[in-house]
This record gives structure tokens, C-alpha cells and sequence, in this order.
């Protein structure tokens, strides 16, 4: 199969294409920098350069490479951790999710290619109600706080056109939080969020009772693999299998990184100083099932709980 890799250099991206490569598929790899192309020529594909937001480079790119499926993984999130608004932060990551996602799937049909896969996430969208791990067919959030609707907003749009996308076949991928080599939770120049674990600056907030859904970036990408190979649709949740509240995970991450235990800081505080949706992420939000990708996909995870994930896979 000939797989066309959108956001070919990101965390996940580089993951993919050797293990791509390595079960026999050619992969063109899309990056907007052409200094990128080496990299990606490295890790076994065939560079093309292309603005994901310029509708007419996307598809005569797409319509170059000639490929059976498209795998959309675009995100701008090098700077994640810098920001301080969460609407600034996911601000271009939002247009790739909307006018990205309208620009791929316009030169998939224009090329006829067959299979369509995207990324989404997890991590918290789901309503804050109910039991603490969702599937599914649960609901996403009617009612977000201020910071998370344009973002959420913007994941129902493409987790809409992906699956409605006919003739394509659309399978949306729905990440749970990554770390692992590259992620902002793993060791190396891009581990911005394990560093202030280190340093003590990613406290609990309030009774630490939102639950998270981890996923070892290694693991994201042998999913998107599957996806690939399995005659299938829909939307499925890309989480191990031990969703836990931060009071569990983040001193066990602390632990495993040689840092002190983390801080505690009391709900009012972490609003005022950090704002509503830290407060929400910290005590409010739902974890999800993996038991459809289990069952459906035939994957298998390397790092089944973040409990061994991160003494053995942070990189």
C-alpha cells in the first residue's frame, strides 16, 4: 500500500514511518519545511513539501504521490508548553483540524484514494459526567469551559468529515495523551512537561480526580498501522488500559523520573493562577476505553499501563 503522511515530522510521524516501511508500505511523507526533508528521507520515505492550509499545493501533492490512503497527523504543538492561553496554544493546530482536514480529504477524492485516517484526542473531551471511563458511544461535552470549545469545536469538525467523507473510508483515531521519545512526556529536548515534573511545577490541583487516558507514543503509532490494515470505520480510542486520576499517575511519574513528589495546590489557587480548565483537566475530566480498538484492530500494546510505561518508555 502507498500511505501519503500528513504531518510526517511530528512526534507520531516519525514513529509511523519506519514501522510502515517495515510492513512493506511506500510512504510519502508531507512537511511545509523543506529542511525536514532529510529526516524524513532517513527514516524511509519519500519527502514532499507542502502547506497543509494551501488547498491547491495539498492536493496537487496528494495527486503527485498517486496514494491508496492518507493519514492525517498535523499538529502545531511545539510550543505548547510556553503558552500561556489555551485558545493561543491550539490556535493553528485548530485550522489544521478544520481547513487542513477540508484540503486532504478535497485531494483524496480528486486522487481516488480508497482509506482516510485522522488523529483526534481523548484526553478531554468527553462530558464530565457519569462513570470515569468513557467508550465510544458516550457523548462529548455539551458544555466546556470557555478555554476548550473553539478546541473542541474544532475536533468535532474533523472527527465529522472524516467519518462522513464518503466514498473514503474515514477512521478516526482518538489519541489519549502521549509520552514516550519526542512528546512533551518524554526525555530529550522536546520533554517540556516532564521538565517541570522535575522541577516540581506540575502540582495537583485540588483532589486530583480527573481521570487521564496515557498512551505510549509507540503504541499510537502501531494502532494507526492496524487502522490502516483492517478493513474498518469509525471512531476508535487510541488509550492503554489503565485510565487513572492524576492523584495516581502524577506521583508516580515523579517517582519514575527521580523528582520529588509533586506539589499540592488547593482548586481556587490553581484557577487563579493557571485558569478554570487546568482546574477542570485536574479534578473533572473522564478516561477512555480502549476495548473497541482491542477488539476491532487486533492491537496489541507494548506498554499496557503507564505504571511500566514510564520507568521503561520515556526515551
Amino acid at each position: 500500500m502507498k500511505i501519503f503522511l500528513a504531518g510526517a515530522t511530528g512526534a507520531i510521524g516519525m514513529q509511523l514511518i519506519p514501522m510502515l516501511v517495515k510492513a512493506g508500505h511506500r510512504v510519502v511523507g508531507m512537511t511545509r519545511s523543506p529542511g525536514k526533508s532529510d529526516a524524513l528521507k532517513a527514516a524511509g520515505a519519500e519527502p514532499v513539501v507542502a502547506d497543509a492550509l494551501n488547498r491547491d499545493e495539498v492536493i496537487a501533492a496528494v495527486g503527485r504521490a498517486n496514494p491508496d490512503a492518507i493519514v492525517h497527523q498535523l499538529t502545531a504543538l511545539t510550543t505548547l508548553a510556553s503558552e500561556k492561553s489555551f485558545e493561543k496554544a491550539f490556535e493553528l493546530t485548530n485550522r489544521l483540524r478544520t481547513k487542513g482536514t477540508d484540503n486532504l480529504i478535497a485531494a483524496a477524492r480528486a486522487a481516488g484514494v480508497k482509506k482516510f485516517i485522522a488523529q483526534s484526542y481523548t484526553g478531554w473531551p468527553y462530558a464530565r459526567e457519569g462513570g470515569a471511563v468513557k467508550s465510544e458511544e458516550d457523548p462529548l461535552d455539551p458544555n466546556p469551559v470557555p478555554a476548550f470549545r473553539t478546541t473542541l469545536n474544532a475536533i468535532r469538525y474533523l472527527e465529522s468529515a472524516v467519518t462522513s467523507a464518503q466514498p473514503l473510508q474515514g477512521v478516526v483515531l482518538r489519541y489519549g495523551a502521549f509520552y514516550g521519545p519526542g512528546t512533551s512526556l518524554g526525555n530529550g529536548a522536546s520533554g517540556t512537561h516532564l521538565e517541570l515534573v522535575r522541577k516540581r511545577k506540575f502540582p495537583i490541583v485540588g483532589n486530583g480526580a480527573g481521570v487521564w487516558s496515557f498512551i505510549h507514543i509507540s503504541d499510537a503509532a502501531r494502532a494507526t498501522v492496524h487502522a490502516l490494515e483492517r478493513n474498518v470505520t469509525g471512531i476508535y480510542n487510541i488509550v492503554d488500559d489503565e485510565p487513572a486520576p492524576v492523584r495516581d499517575w502524577l506521583p508516580a511519574l515523579a517517582q519514575a523520573v527521580g523528582a520529588k513528589p509533586p506539589m499540592r495546590i488547593p482548586a481556587w489557587l490553581g484557577k487563579l493562577v493557571a485558569g478554570e480548565y487546568i482546574v477542570v483537566m485536574m479534578t473533572e475530566i473522564r478516561g477512555a476505553s480502549n476495548a473497541k480498538a482491542k477488539r476491532e484492530l487486533g492491537w496489541q500494546l507494548q506498554y499496557p499501563t503507564w505504571r511500566r510505561g514510564f520507568v521503561e518508555g520515556l526515551g
